[in-house]
């Protein structure tokens, strides 16, 4: 199970305020990074997305030290790391919202299921699942785990 994970984008507050409304949580400060935020899905598992200022990255710490926050203007704002979510939403939500944002928002086949591929800001992708894509998600699942 995954409890979190993090990405960064370059207005982390409007980001926030956006995931915050597909996954119907709350919002609170991140405080080691300043103006970084926590979307908390208020489930069960304590489930958030952390969002950090673009062009963060990650550092491993020295000996007992933990990692280590550096802006590197290098960084080209495009990442490999991206999630797939169950969320409540419908697609109409969905759409409707990235449009009203100009953000990028797609459905696109996965083999045995279909996801929403939504860009964030058009540059971070997170492929969201509404509960008929994740029913089928979970059916290819069971599929892969029995070996068929």
């Amino acid at each position: 199970m995954i409890h979190h994970y993090s990405i960064a984008v370059a207005n982390t507050k409007e980001v926030a305020g956006v995931l915050n409304e597909i996954f119907q949580g709350h919002v609170t400060k991140f405080r080691p990074r300043e103006n970084s935020y926590m979307v908390w899905f208020d489930d069960a598992y304590g489930s958030a997305i952390e969002l950090y200022p673009l062009k963060t990255e990650m550092l491993p710490g020295e000996n007992e030290q933990a990692a280590q926050f550096v802006s590197n203007e290098e960084a080209s704002g495009y990442s490999a790391t991206h999630a797939a979510i169950s969320v409540a939403l419908d697609k109409k939500s969905i759409f409707q919202l990235a449009r009203s944002l100009g953000w990028r928002a797609v459905e696109l086949p996965r083999g045995h299921f279909n996801v929403i591929e939504l860009w964030l800001e058009n540059r971070v992708m997170i492929e969201l699942l509404t509960p008929e894509m994740a029913a089928d998600y979970l059916r290819a699942f069971a599929k892969e785990k029995e070996g068929v």
